[in-house]
């Protein structure tokens, strides 16, 4: 008796992604398919059963098939925008300026502790569907517009209906390690104290997070007080992540791989012991080219050193007011080939398989592999190329999140 699938895709050309393979893993005459929203077959047309049957079959047509892309840096929930802050850069005021003039993130703590889960949900929903409208299957997304245990807690349930929304699948990450609000009255020591003892209990207790994140910098927090957060969230069982080394080398990226943390993210001041570091650790460097673009940073990531001492790298959209305000991760795909010199076959890992490494989820996405949820993205290109080289375009013709 002939097996039976729920969706066949053929007439297809594959980039499996796959971890075992240097390039992306492209198969020229593939198929795909899936049962229950899981990838059971990923592979050559020739080598599948000819009388296998399939409730649904769909002709790909020749196009190219990637997995669903993964963004895994987005800081999606907030209040506001900061377009004025925008205009003060384009006058000459720095990033570090304005945040310690009052703006920067405090500013945005302020819109978003005025904002209901329902305001928030609104604001973020069209931010979403921009991600999901180029085939992302994955987002990841932080708090830290609150500051507060009340404000925290709401972001991130905001950022879990998001998921219950969309057709999509949401990871949450708790970063209330962000910036100081304006009540601690600049004594970071007693803010952490209320991070570590209040905060970050009272997150685990609710169950929003699947993560926890600081921003380790000089207008953020010290090596010493990020040490106390990692502490506080491997005591409560969660995996952490680090802003780290972005605005300066304080020795971010060591620290993280010192808690095995998943990712390290911006790092464009990370030195050649950070990397290694990394790389012994399995900690991934995600990139941020949004950020480097719009802040205009001058100093470039260490691409070449990651490359050397083979570092993950991951690619992400950083979308937030301040300094990365990007919902297209094909567009950070340029970015990150152009402005960090990355090749093709980086940049499209950086947003499908490294994505999802980022994230602790490459055993359930980011490649197209048998056991994985079937989440894919079906463009209208000749080469997968095109993904990366073309500017403000979109060729996605399809998505599909766990076989829909």
């Amino acid at each position: 008796m002939a097996e039976r699938f729920d969706r066949i895709w053929h007439n297809a050309r594959l980039a499996t992604l796959r971890a075992d393979r240097p390039d992306l893993g492209e198969i020229e005459h593939g198929l795909i398919a899936a049962r229950g929203g899981h990838i059971v077959y990923a592979g050559a047309e020739a080598d599948f059963p000819a009388d296998a049957d399939a409730i649904k079959r769909i002709d790909c047509e020749g196009r190219w098939v990637t997995p669903g892309l993964v963004d895994c840096h987005t800081h999606l929930v907030y209040g506001g925008n900061r377009a004025h802050e925008f205009e003060l850069r384009l006058k000459g005021a720095s990033y570090e300026e304005i945040a310690r003039a009052g703006g920067g993130i405090v500013s945005t703590v302020a819109a978003t502790r005025k904002a209901s889960e329902a305001d928030l949900v609104a604001s973020a929903l069209p931010r979403l569907d921009a991600l999901i409208g180029e085939g992302a299957t994955t987002v990841e997304i932080k708090s830290g517009y609150g500051l507060d245990t009340e404000t925290e807690l709401r972001q991130l349930a905001a950022a879990r209906s998001l998921g219950r929304k969309r057709p999509v699948s949401i990871r949450t990450s708790f970063l209330g390690a962000h910036a100081l609000p304006p009540e601690a009255d600049g004594d970071k020591d007693r803010y952490i104290d209320l991070v570590c003892k209040e905060m970050l209990p009272a997150v685990a207790k609710a169950g929003l997070a699947d993560v926890v994140d600081a921003f380790m910098e000089g207008i953020a927090f010290s090596g010493e007080q990020t040490t106390r957060v990692f502490e506080t969230a491997r005591a409560l069982g969660l995996p952490v992540k680090l802003h780290a080394d972005q605005l300066s080398n304080l020795g971010g990226a060591a620290l993280a791989a010192k808690f095995s943390a998943l990712s390290a993210d911006h790092l464009e001041h990370t030195d050649e012991a950070g990397a290694v570091a990394m790389a012994k650790a399995g900690t991934v460097a995600v990139l941020l080219p949004g950020a480097f673009y719009f802040i205009r940073e001058t100093q470039k990531p260490p691409v070449e050193t990651f490359r050397k001492h083979g570092v993950n790298m991951a690619l992400a959209t950083d979308c937030n007011p301040g300094s990365s305000p990007l919902t297209s991760l094909l567009l950070a795909t340029n970015m990150g080939a152009t402005l960090f010199r990355m090749t093709v076959a980086e940049c499209i890992a950086g947003v499908t398989r490294e994505g999802a490494r980022a994230l602790g989820v490459l055993h359930e996405t980011g490649t197209l592999e048998a056991g994985k949820w079937c989440d894919l993205a079906i463009w209208d290109v000749e080469r997968p190329a095109e993904l990366v080289y073309r500017i403000g375009f979109n060729p996605l013709h399809h998505r599909v999140w766990r076989g829909q």
